[in-house]
């Protein structure tokens, strides 16, 4: 359909898909108050890109890789370390964007489209981004199907669900290297300053209408699915950037339904 351009069924599709990743992931960001986390690995990206080019390696497969390993460290210094959690990730999250821009500013041949990076290009989208994505889907899935009620007993009381047989470090680490994944393919969707948002909004809109924990996970994956589609028309019509196009829809949605009185 020439109407209907390659570019602009991928982006739809890759955006599609990271909504419906992001609400399991974050529904359990909100309830654990863990977006500072979020905001941590999206921050860190940045690094993995410009090892990314100093390496000469994919980038997607570089921003992956780094990730998943800073989501491993921060996972593994948060039960050594006597520091709170908000200042070790306050540390990891600004030391890393700062290494990451300072490096690549240090690549003088290198041309890259640093704002794509910050802010998200969706209309880059390709076929094997598409494939990435819908495979990290299919992984959160069966975890979700394992995990479901390990989760919300461990976010209630990590320590009681330990005590009930719960093998709460081993879910946590998977959580997080499940988050770190879903952080690095959304860089191309929205962009490292805006990805958190994508998890966090949609996530804190549907508690104003949900009762039970699957109705808000119900409720947080349509919410995410029409701040994508919408977003991706606002930007279309009023030609702006899609990453903050797609975020801005997601905060009037949450600003429509905050007057919303949440359910007993």
């Amino acid at each position: 359909m020439d109407w209907f351009p390659n570019f602009l069924v991928f982006a739809l599709l890759g955006g599609l898909g990271i909504a419906v990743i992001a609400a399991p992931l974050g529904v359990f960001m909100v309830w654990q108050r863990q977006s500072y986390f979020g905001a941590t690995l999206a921050h860190s990206a940045l690094l993995g890109v410009s090892l990314g080019l100093f390496w000469e390696i994919d980038l997607t497969l570089s921003v992956l890789i780094f990730s998943m390993l800073i989501a491993f460290g921060i996972h593994q210094l948060a039960q050594k370390t006597q520091l709170s959690s908000d200042t070790l990730l306050g540390i990891l999250a600004h030391s890393s964007l700062a290494l990451g821009l300072a490096t690549l500013s240090l690549q003088n041949t290198v041309q890259i489209d640093i704002m794509g990076y910050l802010f998200g290009d969706i209309l880059s989208v390709t076929p094997s981004d598409l494939i990435l994505i819908f495979a990290v889907g299919f992984i959160t899935l069966i975890f979700y199907l394992y995990h479901w009620r390990d989760l919300l007993n461990i976010t209630l009381n990590p320590e009681l669900a330990q005590v009930e047989g719960t093998r709460v470090k081993p879910i946590q680490l998977q959580y997080v290297l499940l988050l770190a994944l879903m952080i690095a393919l959304s860089m191309k969707i929205v962009g490292v300053l805006l990805v958190t948002s994508l998890l966090i909004i949609p996530a804190a809109a549907a508690r104003r209408l949900a009762r039970t924990p699957e109705a808000m996970l119900l409720f947080s994956i349509l919410l995410g699915i029409s701040s994508v589609i919408l977003g991706l028309l606002t930007s279309m019509s009023l030609d702006i950037p899609t990453g903050p196009a797609i975020v801005l829809v997601a905060t009037l949605i949450f600003l429509l339904l905050l007057s919303k009185k949440a359910p007993g």
